[in-house]
């Protein structure tokens, strides 16, 4: 023991010879601690606190796990360290030991930014797994809350090499106003535009919207502060900035989704050169139909009774029945015994407004599903039993002839 206590005080006397060397021995000490005290924390306590959480069930530690958290947080005790040890080691001049303790009091404020940064995260993801979360998204809330904390911890830090106090700093700023407003102009619009976007329900992550001005056709996969993106049928990706959906018109079909069927509104353009009466082998013909027996007999009922009264008339004055007017009869008779159409929804046949390229006779209805697949095979099975039996009523596409 004498010869241990012999060799320090020698080892003590020699090194107070050398300043430098009493000063690097005392940064390397000091070095060495915080690295092992950052080791055991991230390595040791950070890692079995993971390991511990990923075991329990509980969906909230789960996702404490996934995220840096701890991590972050642990980034803080080798901070201390040095900015309370840096006093301890000799022969430092005050400037050096200031410069050091700012620098690891600016890792402090930035680890702690940071990890109040990844408890929102957290917070978010427990969030999106609520079956409310596609109604109210609070991606955007959250990111605004992390900017504040950024812009406070940017303070600190100037504040702390400046050597003043955060709320002089915040009197100070109050003459740059205008420049922060112009700097965060985007932010603030976006902000509005998600305070609306989320009051009025105009937007929901899922809901399929179209925005022609901006190529957007698709589903609403993330909705953040500045930015609602789009994931269209084509499987690419369209970035929407947030205030365009309050300035811009766009279409959210998630009407047609919450209704469940979803609307068929097509036109058959008839060539008007086939249109006209319906002779009495006509319409015994058609009475072989199973859907226009019944019409065609009412109709021959109160036709005789109408041309009746008109005996001593013109034959053109007398009502007559037209293949055209037979034919809206078997669509709509057609479509409300066809499988796949909404039957307590609107059924319209309805002749539009005569065009160059033939008279269009419009079939407005609605299917019983908004599966898209299943809406075009209905809507094309429809058209093809429509186009296919048109020769039976005399009636004629209308079809361009060809041009040479």
């Amino acid at each position: 023991m004498k010869d241990l206590s012999k060799f320090l005080e020698e080892l003590f006397g020699w090194t107070d010879k050398f300043p430098w060397l009493d000063m690097l021995i005392g940064l390397i000490a000091l070095i060495l601690t915080a690295y092992i005290a950052n080791f055991i924390a991230k390595k040791v306590v950070v890692q079995g606190i993971r390991k511990i959480l990923m075991k329990l069930p509980s969906a909230r530690n789960s996702a404490l796990a996934h995220h840096h958290v701890i991590h972050r947080f642990a980034n803080i005790v080798p901070a201390l360290i040095i900015m309370n040890g840096i006093d301890s080691v000799p022969n430092l001049s005050d400037k050096i030991v200031h410069l050091v303790q700012m620098i690891a009091q600016t890792s402090l404020f930035l680890s702690i930014a940071l990890t109040i940064s990844e408890i929102l995260n957290v917070f978010n993801t427990l969030y999106q797994k609520n079956p409310k979360a596609k109604n109210k998204p609070i991606k955007g809330y959250l990111q605004l809350m992390k900017l504040m904390i950024f812009v406070v911890c940017a303070l600190m830090i100037l504040g702390t090499f400046l050597k003043k106090d955060v709320f002089n700093l915040l009197a100070g700023f109050g003459a740059m106003a205008t420049v922060l407003m112009l700097v965060f102009q985007n932010t603030i619009l976006s902000l509005v535009a998600s305070v609306q976007i989320a009051s009025y329900d105009m937007i929901r992550i899922g809901d399929w919207i179209e925005m022609p001005s901006l190529n957007a056709d698709g589903d609403v996969i993330d909705m953040s502060l500045h930015t609602v993106t789009v994931q269209n049928f084509d499987k690419t990706i369209t970035t929407i900035p947030t205030n365009k959906l309050v300035t811009d018109t766009f279409r959210n079909w998630r009407g047609v989704s919450s209704a469940g069927v979803r609307r068929i509104k097509r036109s058959i353009y008839i060539d008007q050169s086939s249109i006209q009466f319906m002779s009495t082998d006509d319409l015994s013909r058609l009475k072989d139909f199973l859907l226009l027996n019944n019409y065609l007999n009412k109709k021959e009922t109160e036709i005789t009774a109408f041309n009746h009264t008109l005996m001593n008339q013109a034959e053109y004055n007398q009502r007559r029945l037209t293949n055209l007017g037979t034919f809206r009869a078997y669509i709509d008779f057609y479509l409300k015994q066809k499988d796949g159409i909404a039957k307590d929804e609107l059924i319209l046949v309805r002749q539009m407004q005569p065009t160059s390229v033939g008279l269009p006779l419009e079939i407005y209805a609605f299917t019983n599903t908004t599966v898209w697949v299943e809406y075009e095979a209905i809507q094309s099975d429809i058209f093809d039993h429509l186009i296919a039996i048109l020769p039976e009523f005399n009636l004629k596409i209308y079809q361009a002839s060809n041009i040479s």
